[in-house]
């Protein structure tokens, strides 16, 4: 089972490095990408970004069953978020880096999403709801950010 990293390591602390789209074409990430989303699994998460297994990277993956609901792709490399609505609410989020704390965080209900699938093909969409959430959570990851960044920055 991947060990889940958690905080304070410098890794969940840092910007993650981006990815190219030929390095996912030739399957460099596959593996990893298995793996996260087996500790997800294990761990029951509904999200893993790169680094909370260690690794430098702008990946994350989230929950199949999520996916499969917004018809969205289980994997992420590179990703953004380029617009934010203003309508906000405020949901208890977890986190697997951060074993048994919970807290409310006020995210955007919709977004606009952009990163490269797991073929290195760009996508773009608009997510709302939980899957809002979601990939505002792991975005954050690869940002650097944890849930008590967010509680500190109110």
């Amino acid at each position: 089972m991947a060990e889940i990293t958690k905080v304070p390591a410098e890794v969940l602390a840092q910007k993650t490095k981006e990815i190219t789209a030929e390095e996912i074409k030739a399957g460099t990430y596959a593996q990893l990408v298995l793996d996260m989303k087996k500790a997800m699994v294990e761990n029951m998460g509904v999200g893993l970004a790169a680094n909370q297994v260690g690794q430098d990277l702008s990946i994350f993956v989230i929950d199949a069953k999520i996916a499969l609901a917004n018809k969205v792709p289980e994997a992420y490399f590179n990703p953004e978020i380029t617009e934010y609505s203003d309508d906000t609410d405020d949901i208890e989020e977890g986190c697997l880096s951060i074993p048994g704390f919970y807290v409310e965080i006020p995210r955007a209900k919709k977004i606009m999403f952009k990163a490269l699938d797991e073929t290195g093909k760009k996508i773009k969409f608009k997510a709302k709801g939980f899957l809002a959430r979601v990939l505002q959570h792991e975005t954050d990851h690869l940002n650097g950010l944890v849930i008590k960044d967010r509680v500190q920055n109110r």
